[in-house]
């Protein structure tokens, strides 16, 4: 189970430490009574413990909630200033220390542990959203793939069902999460609601992505340093130096200490598409990139096909889909425009982290209207509309003049290194804590021990991606394996899937029903199928028939990228357009052109 709120403080969490935790409970040293008729505290309970029932956690959700809402919020929080210039994170309720000898933890410490380590703001979760989509450079590439009126439609109907989906997660957090029983990762939402099996599927496929991102990383800026430096640094070597650099970025242990971090990221990828529009308003695209160009898929690559004297055709662009020959090219477009929605994966990981999770949809809504409208869908169509066939993904690849290009890739490249230490930072988390953890009993990452074993993890989980990055130096095909196999379901697939379920079994509730602290007991006056449907059509029923219409439409659409994205990488390998290890950034440079 990813565990990133769990750092923020430099002790240990108490809600890890199992071996301390009296399952029979010592009533002298908690200072209170257990549960009568056999009820077991939330305190004395395991990790993802399957005996807690779904009233147990709504009950103490809503607790939690309610206490969260009857706690003053500065005025600065609630301005719209608070969200481009974020307050510091403060420290939430101060540990108290166990008075006991034989270190059992009170309710009190456990309830105390657990405020304390949501500290972030709305505004650092704007920028940890904002900073975690890295939709910007790959635009470009999608419009052309897909013309002018189809990319400004799919990228607005992708845009507003990414955001009702980040919505879905957030009404769920709200419903199952609560300083006892925290919700830490997307996984933990999985296994509250359908079993262990899907927190499984979850942490698999979250841990996949997430070394896929940071092994993209490693591509695009071992290809933007080899450009930077004329093609004469190895790119083996290129990106060997991002994976070094990876190992002292991603020392960094906490999402707290990111806040500040995705902040700058944030305002460096602003300037790099300046820079990026800029130039290619002025100067031509780099036509020694364009076997990676979206034009090498159009019409047989006929469109970025030099005459008899050298002369590239003129720049082009398109109202409708390009004559790709099929629909695959157009398929990976799409998937480049997903690809600028894949937060929503570590949604759960932000709102864990927040003083108030309630403020979290402020800080989504404002991240998604600027990935939109704001910023990203303008440079995109910029870029497509100068640049036309010839654009490269990710972009500021795509610049012809050297010392605009180079501009643009020093600002890219450390925004890439601090997203790339964001992904790094959950995926160990991920990896660490449910393999090393779960089956091999590790110690948890907030003692000593587990402290030496992050350093250690971090040199190893960079130099997988760095194999990664070596191995499959495509980076448009990469992209779109990763967008089809895991940013798409977790933006689309999984939030509407979770959501059936969730109301299905808030909705199935009914008069006396429900959790009873008094006894510890779940009280449920029928069960089976017959639940299932009353929550199922019960109040906005409506609202499920749509998800799972929603969902149905989200599997097959990763289907097809996902075959998309297979043929894309098939026939790179097979044409010996794709080279694994290689010593030179080969697409840069493969009709012997170079930058000026």
């Amino acid at each position: 189970m990813a565990q990133p709120a769990s750092l923020a403080l430099d002790g240990g969490d108490p809600r890890l430490q199992h071996e301390k935790i009296d399952e029979k409970v010592d009533t002298h040293a908690t200072g209170s009574s257990p549960p009568a008729r056999g009820g077991i505290h939330p305190r004395a309970r395991r990790l993802h413990d399957s005996g807690v029932t779904f009233e147990e956690y709504y009950y103490y959700a809503q607790l939690t909630r309610a206490e969260e809402d009857s706690q003053p919020v500065t005025g600065h929080e609630t301005s719209l200033l608070s969200l481009i210039f974020p307050s510091k994170s403060k420290g939430g309720v101060v540990q108290e220390k166990s008075s006991s000898s034989d270190a059992v933890i009170s309710d009190q410490e456990w309830t105390d542990a657990s405020r304390a380590l949501r500290t972030a703001t709305r505004g650092a979760a704007f920028y940890l959203i904002t900073t975690d989509i890295l939709g910007p450079f790959g635009l470009p590439y999608a419009f052309a793939t897909m013309g002018w009126g189809p990319g400004v439609a799919l990228y607005t109907v992708f845009a507003g069902l990414a955001g009702y989906s980040g919505y879905l997660l957030w009404d769920i957090f709200l419903g199952l999460d609560s300083y006892q029983f925290p919700v830490l990762s997307f996984g933990d939402l999985g296994h509250r609601l359908y079993g262990p099996w899907m927190r499984y599927l979850f942490n698999f496929l979250q841990g996949i992505q997430l070394l896929l991102n940071v092994g993209l990383i490693v591509v695009s800026n071992g290809e933007a340093l080899s450009q930077a430096t004329k093609f004469k640094l190895c790119f083996i070597i290129c990106c060997l130096i991002w994976a070094l650099v990876g190992f002292f970025v991603g020392q960094i242990r906490t999402l707290q200490k990111f806040g500040w971090l995705a902040n700058l990221a944030v305002w460096l990828n602003l300037i790099c598409m300046f820079i990026t529009m800029g130039a290619a308003a002025h100067s031509p695209p780099n036509f020694a990139g364009v076997n990676e160009s979206a034009g090498a898929t159009i019409a047989g690559g006929a469109l970025v096909t030099p005459n008899a004297q050298g002369v590239f055709p003129p720049v082009q662009t398109s109202g409708g889909i390009p004559d790709t020959g099929g629909f695959v090219a157009s398929v990976s477009g799409a998937m480049q425009a997903i690809f600028a929605y894949g937060g929503s994966m570590v949604f759960p990981e932000f709102m864990a982290e927040m003083r108030r999770p309630k403020d979290f949809l402020t800080a989504m809504w404002a991240a998604q209207a600027f990935i939109t409208f704001g910023a990203y869908m303008f440079y995109g169509l910029f870029m497509y509309g100068f640049q036309g066939q010839y654009v490269i993904n990710p972009s500021y690849l795509g610049i012809g003049t050297y010392n605009l290009q180079t501009a643009g890739n020093v600002f890219a490249m450390v925004s890439a290194v601090i997203a790339a230490g964001l992904y790094g930072n959950i995926g160990i988390k991920v990896l660490y804590n449910n393999v090393f953890v779960e089956i091999f009993h590790a110690p948890a990452l907030t003692t000593t021990a587990g402290k030496w074993a992050w350093a250690g993890l971090i040199p190893v989980y960079w130099a997988i991606a760095f194999v990664l990055a070596a191995g499959i130096p495509n980076f448009s095909g990469l992209t779109s394996v990763v967008a089809a196999f895991c940013i798409l379901h977790f933006t689309y697939t999984f939030p509407p899937l979770l959501s059936i379920m969730f109301w299905m079994k808030k909705h199935a509730l009914r008069d006396g029903e429900g959790y009873d602290p008094a006894t510890g007991q779940t009280i449920r006056h029928d069960t089976g199928l017959k639940r299932m449907a009353r929550g199922f059509m019960a109040r906005l029923w409506w609202v499920n028939v749509a998800n799972v219409i929603y969902t149905l439409g989200a599997l097959a659409l990763g289907g097809l990228g996902a075959y998309s994205a297979i043929i894309i990488l098939t026939t790179a390998f097979k044409s010996n357009k794709t080279t694994s290890f290689v010593a030179r950034a080969l697409w840069m440079g493969r009709r012997n052109a170079s930058p000026e």
